[in-house]
């Protein structure tokens, strides 16, 4: 997911880089400190998912760059700004957020994640970016049979290959969505590359098995019988 910061001012843009870096950290995050810069970039063909965008910059204000934005990309908008008086023209521009300075870094974050969610829904070639081994590796949906938990990292384990990279198992069960399962807090399990189940374990093609915790064990039979019907 590529996300784009567009402030003049320096300490502002920079605070939120850092918060998205940490937050987010599979994110591609680049800073931009006008308007004309980012459409710049845009025109050469840099496509960000996310723009967070504030409305007062010297040259090229925060709503002029939203307009010419919404005819070369699909991003969603989020304005950062300590501008109030313009939060209907905002919504004019097709805003998905309007967040006030100083940014609540918790509103922040939950307002990224949202977005995230968003971003997904629109993937309709169904990939998940994944950086990992020191590139960017583009991992189609449907060959995710599980993620697991390892620590601060997870392992991303494919019909082909595992990819271990950090990245936080919450965001990963939001951005995935219905067709996952969190069926232990350390894993989350694709419900179309399972094999067979019992009390305490899943099992997924290729043979390997995964916990299930007990307390799940009904939650998970309902919804997969479910997913079978469908």
């Amino acid at each position: 997911m590529k996300i784009a910061v567009c402030d003049d001012e320096v300490r502002g843009r920079e605070r939120i880089q850092t918060l998205l870096e940490r937050e987010f950290s599979q994110a591609q995050v680049c800073g931009f400190d006008s308007g004309m810069k980012l459409i710049e970039s845009v025109k050469g063909g840099y496509r960000p998912d996310i723009v967070l965008l504030d409305i007062a910059m010297d040259g090229m204000d925060g709503m002029e760059t939203a307009r010419r934005l919404k005819e070369m990309t699909e991003a969603i908008l989020i304005f950062v700004t300590g501008v109030r008086e313009q939060v209907f023209q905002a919504f004019d521009v097709g805003a998905f957020h309007y967040l006030m300075k100083p940014v609540d870094e918790d509103k922040l974050t939950d307002v990224l994640r949202r977005a995230g969610q968003e971003v997904a829904k629109k993937n309709a070639s169904g990939y998940l970016l994944v950086k990992a081994k020191g590139s960017h590796h583009k991992i189609p949906i449907e060959d995710i049979l599980y993620i697991e938990n390892n620590g601060r990292k997870v392992i991303l384990h494919t019909k082909t290959e595992c990819l271990e990279y950090y990245e936080r198992m919450n965001h990963l069960e939001e951005v995935l969505g219905e067709g996952f399962y969190r069926c232990h807090r350390g894993y989350l399990v694709a419900l179309s590359a399972i094999s067979g189940y019992d009390h305490d374990s899943i099992t997924v093609y290729g043979g390997d098995k995964i916990y299930l915790a007990k307390q799940k064990y009904s939650e998970f039979v309902k919804l997969y019988c479910r997913f079978l019907k469908e």
